[in-house]
């Protein structure tokens, strides 16, 4: 079960090898977390979340669930609309085992 985190990240090092389309944030190769570095081996999902505000949508998140180099498996999102001197990365979910969770049936 990944565990639920919701702190601010710190980007590292080079844009990892994502194809960064229609305004899509680069994805970082590394994050700092605390007093750990977190690399990305490989992207294992892309999407996007949505806000409505009066009417209109607007996109305000980018999420990217990516395994590790240690075998952790991470889930990030970038901030679109983050206040200046806000941070604009998160480290949502971090599932140290590397296991991809699976989904719940619904009852």
């Amino acid at each position: 079960m990944p565990g639920f985190v919701s702190q601010a990240i710190q980007p590292s090092g080079e844009a990892f090898a994502t194809a960064a389309a229609n305004g899509e944030p680069p994805l970082p190769a590394a994050f700092r977390w605390r007093d750990r570095e977190l690399t990305v081996r490989s992207v294992l999902r892309v999407w996007r979340s949505t806000k409505d505000d009066r009417g209109d949508t607007y996109l305000k998140r980018h999420w990217f669930e990516f395994q590790t180099t240690d075998g952790a498996t991470a889930v990030v999102y970038f901030e679109r609309q983050a206040k200046r001197g806000s941070p604009r990365w998160w480290l949502f979910t971090l599932n140290e085992n590397g296991a991809r969770p699976q989904p719940r049936p619904v009852r």
